[in-house]
């Protein structure tokens, strides 16, 4: 075989890619890290299949997900099937049926790989790994928050120690547009308007001959100027006067922020009462983590309602994910894990010595003429040499 043949087998799709030492290891590391943070709140881990029949993989919020989705036909079954391109839905569907006996708030954990259909611009990976958290049957400011506080708390145990929190109302423009009864035409435009944050197409978007006024212009232009830090966004917020199911959501996000704040007074906050996408499936208080260096979006969640609607089963719920991707880069690499070289000959039982002392001990499995230069060449920090582990 050429080493061309070589080259092209190592060829993979666009936006897939091998993940190799060391990063598969701190990969595995960080998602334990969480893990372990989660478990430390009271959250259960669970472990979804990688892929599940179609109609209960894009029920409920899933189904936002659908043209991100692969899908295959199941030869046993003769069904569709769906490889999934998000564990949240998973972690739902898991919740409203296998475990819907179980006492409410259920507090659930889960870590894996997902594949979407398509990358972005942004985010062009196709592959990636989750892990997060789901906090299901309850619709209260406190799980709201605990969402945000344990996102940021996960992050911290990980290495990313500069974080900031955007805070967003993602139905808000809905709301308030049903509660001013903007016609469909005019909504359409408001949300190109409000997407390029231009206050005079807000303007333009809600004239006179898109059935809106003034009055609603000026609202929905107090909204975009709300965006910002979250105690004066806040203000801004409260102090505009929305119809009634909007100035709610608004008064939840303000508890929201009061909660996250008194728990950690330092965390940078900001809102943005305008955002919604990439929260297509969320109905209430959304959030996203971000790194102050690099301004990465590390993690995503918010409300949304857990199960199938259309069937009568769901059920409130908040949660988020962590993109280990993300985080890696975000994050300081550890320091490696000092590499032992043992020489041929040299029992198995004497690795455990040099294990309980922090090396990883790599063992000769053919003679080498020198011990120095055998563990050079296998990338060791040390080699065992007359009994001592001696520096390279």
């Amino acid at each position: 075989m050429s080493s061309n043949d070589n080259d092209h087998r190592g060829l993979l799709p666009a936006g897939l890619a091998d993940l190799l030492p060391p990063d598969a290891a701190r990969e595995a590391r960080a998602i334990d890290l969480a893990i372990e943070r989660f478990a430390a709140f009271g959250y259960e881990r669970v472990k979804p299949p990688l892929v599940e029949f179609e109609e209960s993989l894009l029920g409920g919020p899933g189904a936002a997900l659908g043209p991100q989705t692969f899908r295959l036909m199941d030869p046993v079954s003769q069904r569709m099937m769906g490889v999934r391109p998000d564990m949240t839905v998973q972690v739902a569907r898991i919740a409203v049926t296998r475990l819907r006996h179980e006492p409410r708030p259920l507090r659930l954990s889960y870590g894996g790989n997902v594949i979407r259909v398509r990358g972005s611009a942004l985010k062009p990976e196709r592959q990636f790994a989750q892990v997060g958290t789901e906090l299901i049957g309850v619709d209260s400011a406190e799980a709201d928050a605990e969402a945000v506080l344990l996102a940021v708390d996960a992050l911290r145990a990980i290495g990313v120690a500069d974080l900031t929190v955007d805070l967003n109302l993602p139905t808000l423009v809905a709301t308030v547009a049903a509660g001013l009864k903007l016609p469909a035409e005019a909504l359409r435009r408001l949300r190109r308007a409000l997407d390029r944050k231009d206050e005079a197409a807000v303007a333009k978007a809600l004239g006179d001959k898109m059935g809106g006024d003034k009055k609603a212009a000026d609202l929905f232009v107090g909204l975009l100027r709300a965006a910002g830090p979250a105690e004066s966004g806040i203000a801004r917020l409260i102090g505009l006067k929305l119809p009634a199911a909007g100035a709610a959501e608004a008064a939840r996000l303000a508890e929201v922020v009061k909660l996250v704040r008194a728990a950690d007074p330092d965390l940078p906050l900001t809102v943005d009462p305008v955002e919604y996408r990439g929260l297509e499936y969320q109905t209430g208080v959304s959030f996203s983590v971000f790194a102050l260096k690099g301004r990465q979006e590390l993690a995503r969640g918010g409300r949304y309602s857990a199960g199938y609607p259309d069937d009568g089963a769901s059920e409130p719920a908040t949660g988020f994910t962590v993109y280990m991707d993300a985080v890696l880069a975000a994050s300081e690499a550890t320091p490696q894990q000092p590499r032992l070289y043992m020489p041929l000959g040299i029992a198995w039982r004497e690795a455990a010595a040099w294990q309980a002392k922090g090396y990883a001990v790599v063992r000769a499995v053919a003679a080498a003429a020198e011990a120095r230069t055998e563990a050079k060449r296998l990338n060791c920090s040390h080699a065992l040499i007359d009994g001592d582990a001696v520096p390279l």
